[in-house]
């Protein structure tokens, strides 16, 4: 009886003489001194931007924003409008103010799940996004980072970078293509 093809590749595969090879060595990564002004300049690499409390009440106040939504205990008293039922209601959100979690200073991507997230689509859906951390929660790369992720109990989370960003067309970079327009980073 002749052998198929794929039992023919398997039986070769098994006839092999390879010696095991040990896993490679994972070295200890350099994290930043410095967490915020790493973190700082990451951020405005990607486009992003990190403002105190007082110059994003500023923003708010001067721009006077139609529609802005906070679930950030420290911005609550800026939301003007309900959370609705359905993420599609909220596509003329101008504003949204979320809390993060923790941040990698290295290339400022700061983790949000869905702890501090009332509506998953909202830090997609808005025109200008706005994420508070906390100073202490500033790790100094994406290795502490998923440590600390392996620590959390959640079902959603994002990294979230920069604004929304792409480069595909005509390589020209466009900023704000599918989702928030800016990102500013309140770190307390």
């Amino acid at each position: 009886m002749k052998m198929s093809s794929k039992a023919s590749i398997l039986a070769a595969i098994k006839g092999l003489n390879m010696k095991e090879k040990p896993l490679p060595e994972i070295p200890d990564f350099v994290v930043p001194h410095d967490l915020l002004a790493t973190y700082t300049h990451s951020l405005n690499t990607n486009k992003g931007t990190v403002v105190s409390k007082e110059e994003l009440e500023q923003l708010i106040t001067e721009t006077a924003f139609p529609k802005i939504y906070s679930s950030s205990p420290t911005f609550d008293r800026f939301t003007n409008c309900q959370l609705p039922q359905h993420p599609a209601d909220f596509a003329d959100l101008d504003l949204a103010i979320i809390e993060g979690q923790f941040a990698s200073a290295e290339n400022a991507a700061i983790w949000v799940d869905e702890s501090n997230l009332d509506l998953r689509a909202i830090p997609f859906i808005t025109a200008h996004l706005v994420i508070v951390i906390r100073k202490e929660n500033i790790v100094g790369n994406m290795h502490e980072a998923y440590e600390r992720i392996g620590l959390t109990k959640s079902g959603f989370g994002v990294f979230i970078a920069g604004p929304s960003k792409t480069a595909d067309i005509e390589q020209s970079l466009v900023i704000g293509a599918h989702g928030a327009m800016s990102l500013r980073v309140v770190i307390l």
